[in-house]
């Protein structure tokens, strides 16, 4: 009686077996690596808005406060979107018959908001509150990256999970006095004793804890 299957089907399954857990290891792992790449969390990407407004130009040369347009930062979970008459405080003088700033005057006018894109964005199952950021002393810059060197804003940090817990695990090196929390290109102390100083200083003035309770961030 002959077998039921030849000599070399031995051979054909040990190379598919090895074929299929070979796609599958690989595959999770390019998944992986895939989600942790630009490409996935669209960072450096820098984000085309309905008006060119540059940030180089109204923080870096002109020193403008994140808090002048993000009024709400200190006191709200979200930094706010400033209004178009915010934007004609100064415009209305300065480059008021501008052709880029047409839009904005065509929107205060109609009494419609300029509909800014979003450039960061968190998941809907995700809780995140910039005042107690703020109050606990991590400045813009931290998260935000230098907003006063990009012409179009671009997401800086992935604001993944595990860049998140980074900081909640450890967040004295992050943290920097209040008074430079807008600052750009804030400079922490040179030394390593130095910076260890102020960061138990920060830790203990601020009140700071680790949070990595899951309850923290999702609510």
């Amino acid at each position: 009686m002959s077998a039921l299957f030849k000599p070399w089907s031995n051979t054909v399954f040990r190379v598919a077996l090895a074929g299929s857990a070979t796609f599958l290891v690989g595959g999770l792992a390019f998944g992986m690596v895939y989600m942790r790449s630009p490409l996935f969390t669209g960072q450096h990407e820098p984000v085309t808005q309905p008006v060119q407004f540059d940030h180089r130009h109204h923080v870096g040369d002109e020193g403008i406060d994140c808090r002048y347009c993000h009024s709400s930062v200190e006191k709200s979970p979200s930094a706010g979107i400033p209004p178009t008459s915010l934007c004609l405080n100064c415009h209305s003088q300065i480059w008021n018959k501008s052709p880029q700033l047409a839009p904005v005057r065509q929107a205060f006018f109609a009494d419609k908001p300029i509909e800014w894109r979003r450039v960061h964005q968190l998941p809907g199952f995700v809780y995140f509150n910039h005042s107690i950021h703020v109050a606990k002393g991590v400045g813009c810059e931290t998260c935000h990256g230098r907003i006063d060197r990009m012409a179009a804003v671009a997401k800086e940090n992935t604001l993944s999970m595990g860049w998140c817990l980074e900081c909640h695990r450890d967040p004295g090196p992050r943290l920097r006095p209040r008074d430079q929390i807008t600052a750009m290109g804030y400079a922490p102390p040179a030394t390593r004793e130095g910076r260890d100083a102020l960061a138990d200083k920060l830790l203990h003035d601020n009140d700071v804890h680790t949070r990595t309770s899951c309850s923290t961030c999702h609510r």
